[in-house]
């Protein structure tokens, strides 16, 4: 179990996260959503360790950093092929070329396993890093917006590949996103984010579909769920 306690985060002046506690069962997958500057990205940097609280504890159960798979935002391509790109991940052992060609079979890359990596469209490197993460098997995955910039094909792809891996391997999923249908997809629980702090959480159908929070029924009444 992951556990956060009287979590915050400032940048300068300015409160990014302020959570008294929260807890993510092992296995259970989280959706976190919200608008823009609401803390999203901040809670998954934190879990990922990528920067540190300035107040509180964040408990990891014990995971190591190489059980962990992040993906940020705005993920970046590296000047070699796509296929060496996602072995990157693999590095040191034997079978790396087969398992990178099976993620990227997954995302709907593999025929560009030769292309530069840093020569992507976004959405395509998007689906790069998640081959990338998924090539690997992990006990916690963090996906910060992961089909963002990708059309409806690659999401498609993308969702049915992070679907089956979580079938494979049972790691726990926490994942935001700004599109509150595809939370219905692929989360069991969500954690709605306003302004740093949590307005509202729960079982994915009910938050969704009966928001009890104002700033939660606000960020979801342009959605046609």
């Amino acid at each position: 179990m992951i556990e956060l306690r009287e979590v915050k985060k400032f940048y300068g002046a300015r409160c990014a996260l302020d959570i008294p506690a929260l807890t993510i069962a092992r296995g259970e997958r989280l959706a976190l959503i919200g608008p823009n500057g609401s803390g999203k990205s901040t809670l998954l940097r934190l879990l990922a360790g990528t920067i540190r609280p300035d107040g509180g504890a964040i408990l990891l159960d014990g995971l190591s950093r190489g059980e962990i798979g992040y993906l940020p935002q705005k993920p970046y391509g590296f000047d070699l092929s796509v296929q060496k790109n996602v072995e990157l991940a693999l590095s040191g052992e034997r079978d790396a070329k087969t398992r990178a060609r099976e993620a990227l079979a997954r995302v709907g890359l593999l025929h560009m396993a030769s292309a530069r990596g840093s020569r992507l469209s976004g959405g395509e490197t998007q689906r790069m890093a998640l081959a990338r993460v998924i090539a690997k098997r992990r006990t916690l995955l963090l996906l910060d917006e992961p089909t963002a910039s990708a059309d409806i094909r690659a999401i498609d792809h993308m969702e049915r590949a992070l679907a089956d891996y979580l079938e494979q391997t049972g790691c726990t999923l926490v994942f935001s996103s700004h599109a509150p249908a595809q939370a219905l997809r692929l989360s069991t629980r969500v954690v709605a984010l306003d302004t740093g702090t949590i307005s509202e959480q729960g079982e994915t159908e009910r938050v969704l579909r009966a928001p009890q929070s104002e700033p939660t029924r606000l960020f979801l009444r342009h959605w046609n769920l």
